[in-house]
């Protein structure tokens, strides 16, 4: 963080003294993983449809409450991710909850624009695997989108796919 970021977090979360504080309490201790991130799972408040799933840091989950607007940490460009910021399609965040053990997060979101998925379709989970009966040997994913919501070129030009192999 630099000097012209300041802390969001400052304050805000407590610290995790028992199970009973995280698990029956009304303060927000959250627990971060070794890597500092904490899992988030998005979902359009409407349709309750899974948009995707993220992780977050403690800026981004501070941020995320400030302002009102989904913010990430991005693991493979290593940095704060404000959804929607480069395409207009922002999150904003109708309600979050957090797990009984403050180990992941819930955004329910409105997504002027329809779409969440930097690939062009609504959802990240655009694609389902055959699974029991439906399986083949080749098990091959099935579109379960079929017309994307929005064009990735026209919005992110040529650049590299936000998400690195």
């Amino acid at each position: 963080m630099t000097a012209q970021s300041p802390n969001p977090s400052a304050d805000l979360f407590g610290d995790r003294r028992t199970v009973e504080q995280v698990e029956e309490g009304n303060e927000l201790a959250p627990k971060f993983d070794a890597q500092g991130l904490i899992p988030c799972v998005t979902t359009d408040f409407t349709s309750g449809e899974v948009l995707m799933v993220g992780m977050m840091n403690r800026e981004a989950l501070a941020r995320t409450i400030h302002t009102g607007e989904a913010h990430y940490w991005s693991r493979s460009r290593q940095q704060l991710w404000h959804k929607g910021a480069t395409s207009g399609l922002v999150q904003k965040v109708v309600e979050m909850r957090i797990d009984d053990d403050q180990d992941c997060v819930w955004l329910r979101v409105a997504i002027p624009g329809g779409a969440s998925c930097h690939v062009g379709y609504r959802s990240c989970f655009y694609r389902k695997v055959p699974v029991g009966a439906e399986r083949t040997t080749e098990a091959k994913l099935e579109f379960m989108e079929h017309e994307k919501a929005f064009d990735p070129k026209a919005v992110y030009g040529d650049a590299p796919n936000p998400t690195q192999l």
